[in-house]
C-alpha cells in the first residue's frame, strides 16, 4: 500500500523512563490496515530534533505518511505542532479538524489539542495526541481518508468529479 513512519515525541520515552504505548497503538492500527511501517523513532520534545527527523524521513527516506504522537498539548515543552509547521510546504487542516471534532464527542479536553497536519513534498504529516486512547481515536477518525490522500499526493489519485459522477 504505502510507507509510513511513526514518530513519538516524548522526553520520558526518549530517556527510556516511559513505554511508548501510543506508538504501539499506531503500529497496531497501521499493521491491521496493511500499511507498511518503514520508520519508527522516539525523540525528545525539542523542536529542531523533531523537525530534522521529519525532514530526513520525507526527503531522504521518501515516506508517504508520517504520524507523530505526543507534544500537541498546552505544556511548555509541547512543540510538535511548531516543528511540523516549520517543515511543511502546505497545511492540510482537515485531518486535525476531524480529529478534534471526533474527540470532542468523547471529552471536552479535545479542545486543548494543538495538533496540525500538512504536506511536505508528497508526504502527509499528521500530529496525534500522546495519550494511547486519544491516539487510537484520532487515527481511526482519519484512517479512511489516508489511502486517497496518499494517492492524490503521489499524482495517482483519480478525478474527484469523475468519481462523483460514477457514484450517481
Amino acid at each position: 500500500m504505502f510507507r509510513a513512519g511513526i514518530l513519538t515525541v516524548s522526553d520520558k520515552g526518549w530517556l527510556g523512563e516511559r513505554q511508548d504505548r501510543s506508538g504501539e497503538v499506531i503500529r497496531e492500527i497501521f499493521s491491521g490496515a496493511g500499511i507498511c511501517i518503514a520508520n519508527y523513532d522516539i525523540v525528545p520534545d525539542e523542536k529542531n530534533i523533531i523537525a530534522d527527523r521529519l525532514i530526513e524521513w520525507v526527503d531522504e527516506d521518501k515516506l508517504d505518511i508520517i504520524i507523530t504522537t505526543g507534544g500537541t498539548g498546552l505544556g511548555p515543552r509541547d512543540v510538535t505542532p511548531e516543528a511540523t509547521l516549520s517543515v511543511v510546504d502546505r497545511v492540510a487542516p482537515g485531518f486535525a479538524e476531524v480529529m478534534r471534532s471526533e474527540s470532542l464527542k468523547k471529552t471536552p479536553h479535545a479542545m486543548l489539542s494543538r495538533a496540525v497536519s500538512g504536506i511536505r513534498g508528497t508526504c502527509l504529516i499528521a500530529n496525534l495526541p500522546g495519550s494511547p486512547k486519544a491516539a487510537r481515536e484520532c487515527l481511526e477518525s482519519i484512517l479512511p481518508a489516508l489511502p486517497h490522500a496518499v494517492e492524490t499526493l503521489s499524482g495517482q489519485g483519480g478525478d474527484c468529479a469523475a468519481v462523483e459522477e460514477t457514484l450517481q
